[in-house]
């Protein structure tokens, strides 16, 4: 354990001390700002339902997925009680609802969503860049250890997993399935007793 915590240690000091200027602090800033409460992932998710009206049930249950990862992120804060990180001379650089640091709420709706989405068919680098993207902002200001950014994506993965829309089927399976005949359909060839 002592070496996950020098590890996190470590890497949050690197994160904390490398590639600081004020302009760069002030966008990562801005930036992070889109994913609090899993804002970014919520919009997308409501962009998605009144544009793709033929696939809205879908749309709601991945935006009930990232809503879901936010509700368990926001339990298992209160259960792990881990104080968010304190770096002598290196104060956070943004603020923080809660005091509570594992796992990542932003880490956890970000990768929700992106687990989410994707299967619906949107580009999954592109999501997956956010959710990195998102995730690291916070370790960058100072506001989590990258443990709680691991803890995070595991869970909101896990929930987008188990309660996200079903995968989309590829083109050359929705034709399978188009194409193959019905339980309620007797199959060719087939004569029904009089």
């Amino acid at each position: 354990m002592s070496l996950l915590r020098s590890l996190d240690e470590r890497l949050l000091r690197i994160a904390r001390t490398r590639w600081h200027s004020r302009e760069a602090e002030r966008a990562v800033i801005a930036f992070s700002k889109i994913g609090e409460h899993g804002a970014v992932w919520l919009a997308l998710g409501a962009a998605g339902q009144g544009l793709d009206r033929r696939r809205r049930a879908r749309w709601r249950r991945a935006v009930r997925a990232v809503a879901l990862a936010y509700a368990m992120n926001t339990g298992l804060k209160l259960l792990a009680g881990r104080r968010r990180p304190e770096l002598a001379g290196l104060p956070a650089l943004t603020g923080t609802p809660t005091a509570l640091a594992f796992p990542s709420a932003h880490a956890a709706t970000s990768f929700a969503g992106a687990h989410a989405y994707a299967r619906l068919g949107l580009p999954r680098a592109a999501l997956y860049a956010l959710a990195l993207a998102l995730s690291g902002s916070r370790v960058y200001l100072g506001v989590h250890h990258p443990s709680d950014l691991l803890g995070g994506a595991l869970l909101g993965t896990a929930v987008a997993q188990l309660a996200g829309p079903a995968p989309a089927l590829s083109a050359t399976q929705a034709l399978s399935a188009a194409q193959a005949p019905s339980a309620t359909q007797p199959p060719p060839n087939v004569r029904h007793a009089r």
